[in-house]
């Protein structure tokens, strides 16, 4: 794989994973008390925690592995099957549990400021999409190439300020999203999401197969 292949597979799979389209009614609800100004200010304080999240398990996900004993292929298999579960919820138009369960999004209606928890963690920057980042990041550790570990770091960057542009504007007007259009939307990413999930559990049977010798890598 490719640099450019390798970034354009990182780009679309956080964003498609992190869904900030599907977070704008939770967003919009939670906020309805306050002013445009305050949840422009709470979208970008949850975007920039979002980006050091997922920037710090990017950096730590192989110590972290170390530590407890998991292997790349456990770890794979695990995560595509979370990231399955979201996007068969997407294809339902449905906001998944695994991102946050409907009691973290009433306790948010009660916060004076939910930036940093429940939008940033677990809204924004949950399990699946850390999972998504220690797999990419494993996969640039693989081909051993610097440019794309820096890829996946900007990627990260990307999506965490593309997410902010789009709870920017919901702040701003949020009778601009058009319910039809974002299920439609949200169907679509859906489709993308459970690809790259069934994807990264044949990476995880492929890399089990070859640890246990009973595939050869190719030469």
């Amino acid at each position: 794989m490719t640099v450019t292949e390798y970034v354009l597979l990182a780009g679309s799979s956080l964003f498609v994973i992190v869904d900030p389209l599907a977070t704008v009614p939770a967003f919009i609800a939670m906020t309805g008390d306050d002013t445009p100004d305050a949840r422009v200010r709470m979208a970008r304080i949850a975007c920039c925690v979002m980006a050091g999240v997922l920037l710090a398990f990017a950096l730590a996900g192989q110590l972290i592995f170390k530590v407890l004993g998991i292997t790349m292929p456990a770890f794979e298999m695990a995560a595509s099957v979370i990231l399955l579960l979201v996007a068969l919820d997407m294809l339902r138009a449905q906001r998944s549990r695994v991102q946050e369960t409907h009691e973290e999004t009433a306790a948010g209606m009660e916060k004076t400021d939910i930036a940093i928890t429940p939008l940033a963690v677990p809204m924004l920057a949950g399990p699946g999409a850390i999972s998504t980042v220690i797999l990419l990041e494993n996969q640039a550790r693989a081909d051993n190439k610097i440019a794309k570990h820096i890829g996946l770091y900007l990627c990260i960057i990307g999506v965490s300020f593309a997410s902010f542009l789009v709870l920017r504007v919901a702040a701003k007007s949020a009778k601009w999203f058009s319910p039809i259009a974002m299920n439609i939307a949200i169907r679509i990413m859906g489709l993308l999401l459970a690809a790259v999930a069934v994807q990264f559990m044949i990476n995880g049977i492929k890399t089990l197969l070859m640890d246990l010798g009973v595939v050869h890598p190719p030469v």
